[in-house]
């Protein structure tokens, strides 16, 4: 082996007899039958599953890496607390786009309002025609009828003056009796005169007529003089009316004036004192 002969490629399989010569050599066993006796198997393919570690083979704990130093948190930045919210502004109106002008209607002309009448003011005072205008004493004038309560009696001339004012109290007892009110001064028609005495009818005005006549009993519902008159004015005792009678024929006999016999006396005065020097008398005469 020591020339230079060429070097020969040995093969894994006499590579394997050559160690094992040299391991019987070193042992003192026989070569011959060693290698009568050995054969080696042809090599088995390799199994490619890995090995597993020994069971007591401990395995080296990882090694962990020093934890990081925790990051330095940032500085939070500093919270303003929240304004308070402004309050919302009312939100503007929509603008809304007039309509186009109509046509007026026509106008209708209303009629008035007719007001309603007035309620007439009871004045038992009030005479048949108001106060007298005529410095004379004479009036011509228009009489108007008035409601009223009667009564028809009889008597003397001198019970007259009494009768007459119990006559007419009765006839204010029998108004307030019937729900009426007084509406003048209280009237005597003389309606036939003699000597000794007279006829007449009492008459009361009053604001209405009653609405029950069976409630009247001798008491009739009538009306105050009315139509054209003449009236004269007496303003003394009712003892001295007669005087006044005569100055009454003397004017109708100077004018020429045709009447009739019947006379009505207004008493602006209080009847029970016939003596009281201003006591006023209104006669009226009706033309024919």
């Amino acid at each position: 082996m020591d020339g230079a002969a060429p070097v020969k490629h040995v093969t894994s399989r006499q590579l394997l007899v050559c160690l094992t010569i040299a391991i019987l050599v070193a042992a003192g066993l026989p070569i011959a039958a060693a290698l009568a006796q050995t054969t080696v198997p042809a090599p088995q393919p390799v199994e490619s599953a890995p090995l597993q570690p020994p069971a007591a083979a401990v395995q080296p704990a990882p090694v962990q890496a020093p934890p990081a130093a925790p990051a330095e948190p940032a500085p939070a930045p500093s919270v303003a607390p929240p304004a308070a919210a402004p309050s919302p502004a009312p939100a503007p109106a929509p603008v809304q786009t007039p309509p186009p002008p109509q046509p007026a209607p026509p106008v209708t002309a209303q009629p008035p309002a007719t007001a309603a009448p007035a309620t007439p003011t009871v004045d038992r005072n009030a005479t048949l025609a108001g106060k007298p205008g005529d410095t004379m004493g004479v009036d011509t004038l228009v009489l108007a009828p008035k409601p009223a309560l009667t009564i028809s009696g009889q008597t003397t001339w001198d019970r007259g003056i009494e009768t007459l004012a119990g006559i007419f109290q009765r006839l204010e007892n029998d108004a307030g009796r019937l729900g009426l009110k007084v509406a003048g001064r209280p009237l005597t028609y003389f309606a036939e005169t003699d000597d000794i005495g007279f006829r007449y009818e009492a008459i009361l005005p009053v604001d209405r007529l009653p609405d029950n006549a069976a409630q009247l009993g001798d008491v009739r519902a009538g009306s105050t003089p009315s139509g054209n008159a003449l009236r004269f004015t007496h303003k003394s005792p009712y003892d001295d009316i007669d005087s006044t009678y005569e100055g009454i024929t003397a004017y109708l006999d100077a004018k020429g004036l045709t009447v009739r016999d019947q006379f009505v006396e207004e008493y602006v005065g209080d009847l029970k004192d016939p003596g009281d020097a201003g006591f006023e008398v209104n006669i009226y005469v009706q033309p024919r």
